[in-house]
C-alpha cells in the first residue's frame, strides 16, 4: 500500500449560480382552472370587462403596460393571443376594439416566476457555434431544472465560454423569457403502437387507426384515420377508449420552435404534454454525433405528472427547434436515462436506473425502444449503497467511457463518482473509483434538499473536465477536475 498521498483531483470554480425570483414569463390564466376541480370563470370575467366604460378601459390598459411591459418582450402581442384563447374557452365571438380586446387577454395572463424555488441539477455541452473564440476556448450551452410556482419544472439555459484551464465566463442570459411556439408532431407509427401497448390500448380500433397510417406521419393525417375509424367501426366504449389514448399519446410528441431573434438562455421549455404537466425534470444533453457524421443536440429528461415519471427525449440542431418524444420499452420506465455520444456496434446506447437502485446499459436500433439491460456491477462502497445512478452521458475518452456518478449513502447523502466502461462494449466496467470525486462542503450542505451534489453532464476542454453540479437542490456551482489524473485512477494508474 502506497503511503503516498495521493493528489488533489479537484478544485471549485467561484461560477454560481443562485435562484433569480425576477426571471418571470408570461402565461395564460384561466380563472378558476387554477384550483384542483376548478371549472373555468372566462364568461363570467370577460362580462365584467365588457361592462366597462371605453375611459376606463383605455385608463386600466395603459396603467397595465406601464408596469408590465418592460418585464416582456411584445406583451401585446401575448395578450392578443390570449384574448382569442380566452374567448374561445368562453365559447363567444366577440366583436370589441383592439384596447378592449388587449385588456382582456390582460386580465387572462399571469406571470410566473420560474426559479421562485430553485434552480438546479445542470447539464452541459458545446456550443453549436464555435466561431470567434480564442486559442484553448470552447463556448457551451447549460441546461437547468428550474422550479417555480406549484413545485412545477421548467428548462431554462445558459450560455458561456470556458478554456481550457476551466476558467468559466457566463453570457448575460438577458431579461425576457420565451415559452416558444408549440405544434403537435411528428409523429412514429411504432412509437403509437408501443404506447398504446403500455396503456392497454392495442386493440382493433388502435389498429385499425394505425393501419392507415405512414410510418412516419403529421396530425392531418392522424385526424383522418381517426374519423375514418367512425365510419367503420362501431363506436362504443372501446373505440372510444381508443381514440383518448391515441390523442394522449400524440399530445406528448410535440415541438417547439423560438423566434430567431431570442437568445438561448432566453428561451424555456415549459411543460406542455399531459404526461409532463407537473414538470420537465433534469434533461441530460448530450452531443451526438452519427455513423455519417452528423451532430445533433440529444437529451432525455424527466416528464413528471403526478404520481407517474417517464423518460422523454428532446432532440434540437440549433437549440431553436426542439422535438420532443415518448420512449417506450420496459428499460425506458424510470429516471436517470442518459445516451451514449454515439452509436456503438451500430446501436444506439444509454445508461438507465430502470430498477431505481443500480446504473445498467442498455441498446436500442432505433433510439426509441428500449426493451434489454445490462445491469454494471462495480463494487459499491459505502457512500453509495442505498442506490448509484449516472451524473449525465458518458464521455469518450482513450482510456474508456468515462462515466460520473452519484451515489447515496449514510443520512441520504449525495456523493459524485466515477466508473470506466470499455470502449467496444460499454457493458464491461474496466475501472470504479473507491472514493468520490466530489461531496458536499460545509456551505453547501444546506438548502431545499440537504446533503446533495447532483450533475446531469459534464464536458471536457483540453485537460480538464469541467463538471456543474447542484447543491442542496437549490443552487449550482462548478468542479474543475483533473482528468488525466482522474483516469490515472481508475485505470489504476495513479497514486
Amino acid at each position: 500500500m502506497s503511503l503516498v498521498p495521493k493528489r488533489p483531483i479537484v478544485t471549485h470554480s467561484p461560477l454560481r449560480l443562485l435562484p433569480d425570483v425576477g426571471r418571470v414569463i408570461a402565461m395564460l390564466f384561466i380563472p378558476g382552472e387554477e384550483m384542483p376541480g376548478g371549472g373555468s370563470r372566462a364568461s363570467s370575467v370577460i362580462d365584467r370587462i365588457l361592462a366597462m366604460d371605453d375611459s376606463e378601459v383605455r385608463t386600466t390598459l395603459a396603467d397595465v403596460r406601464r408596469r408590465f411591459a418592460h418585464r416582456h418582450r411584445q406583451l401585446d402581442a401575448t395578450w392578443s393571443r390570449h384574448f382569442h384563447v380566452a374567448a374561445h374557452r368562453a365559447g363567444r365571438g366577440l366583436g370589441v376594439s383592439a384596447d378592449r380586446a388587449l385588456l382582456i387577454g390582460a386580465y387572462f395572463t399571469r406571470e410566473c416566476s420560474l426559479e421562485a424555488a430553485a434552480l438546479f441539477n445542470p447539464s452541459i455541452v458545446a456550443h453549436p457555434d464555435q466561431s470567434g473564440l480564442g486559442y484553448g476556448q470552447t463556448r457551451f450551452v447549460m441546461s437547468l431544472r428550474a422550479v417555480g410556482e406549484g413545485h412545477v419544472s421548467s428548462i431554462e439555459f445558459r450560455t458561456g465560454i470556458v478554456d481550457d484551464e476551466g476558467d468559466i465566463r457566463l453570457d448575460d442570459p438577458g431579461m425576457f423569457l420565451d415559452s416558444g411556439q408549440h405544434s403537435p408532431g411528428p409523429y412514429q407509427r411504432r412509437l403509437f403502437a408501443s404506447k398504446l401497448a403500455e396503456r392497454g390500448c392495442d386493440h382493433e380500433a388502435a389498429a385499425l387507426v394505425l393501419g392507415r397510417l405512414a410510418p412516419q406521419f403529421g396530425p392531418d393525417e392522424l385526424e383522418i384515420a381517426i374519423e375514418l375509424l367512425h365510419r367503420d367501426l362501431p363506436f362504443g366504449p372501446a373505440a372510444s377508449h381508443a381514440v383518448d389514448c391515441i390523442r394522449w399519446v400524440a399530445a406528448n410528441n410535440y415541438t417547439v420552435t423560438f423566434a430567431s431573434d431570442t437568445a438561448v438562455a432566453e428561451r424555456v421549455l415549459w411543460p406542455n404534454g399531459p404526461a409532463e404537466q407537473q414538470g420537465m425534470e433534469d434533461a441530460r444533453f448530450v452531443r451526438f454525433v452519427d455513423d455519417d457524421g452528423a451532430v445533433t443536440y440529444l437529451a432525455t429528461y424527466t416528464a413528471f405528472d403526478r404520481p407517474h415519471v417517464a423518460p422523454q427525449m428532446l432532440s434540437t440542431a440549433d437549440f431553436r427547434t426542439f422535438v420532443v418524444s415518448q420512449l417506450s420499452g420496459p428499460v425506458a420506465a424510470n429516471k436517470g436515462m442518459a445516451l451514449f455520444p454515439k452509436k456503438v456496434g451500430g446501436r444506439y446506447v444509454a445508461l438507465s436506473r430502470w430498477d431505481r437502485e443500480h446504473s445498467a446499459v442498455t441498446m436500442s436500433d432505433d433510439g426509441t425502444e428500449w426493451a434489454e439491460a445490462t445491469t454494471l456491477d462495480p463494487a459499491l462502497q459505502p457512500w453509495q449503497l442505498i442506490q448509484v445512478g449516472n451524473c449525465g452521458s458518458p464521455l469518450e475518452t482513450d482510456a474508456g467511457w468515462l462515466v460520473l456518478t452519484h451515489g447515496v449513502g449514510p443520512m441520504r447523502e449525495y456523493a459524485i463518482g466515477a466508473i470506466l466502461l470499455d470502449l467496444d462494449d460499454p457493458r464491461r466496467v474496466i475501472g470504479a473509483l473507491t472514493d468520490p470525486v466530489l461531496v458536499p462542503s460545509d456551505d453547501e450542505r444546506d438548502g431545499y434538499v440537504p446533503n446533495v451534489v447532483y450533475s446531469c453532464g459534464a464536458l471536457i476542454t483540453g485537460e480538464v473536465l469541467v463538471l456543474p453540479y447542484a447543491f442542496a437542490d437549490s443552487a449550482v456551482g462548478a468542479a474543475i477536475v483533473d482528468l488525466p489524473a482522474l483516469l490515472d485512477r481508475l485505470t489504476g494508474a495513479g497514486g
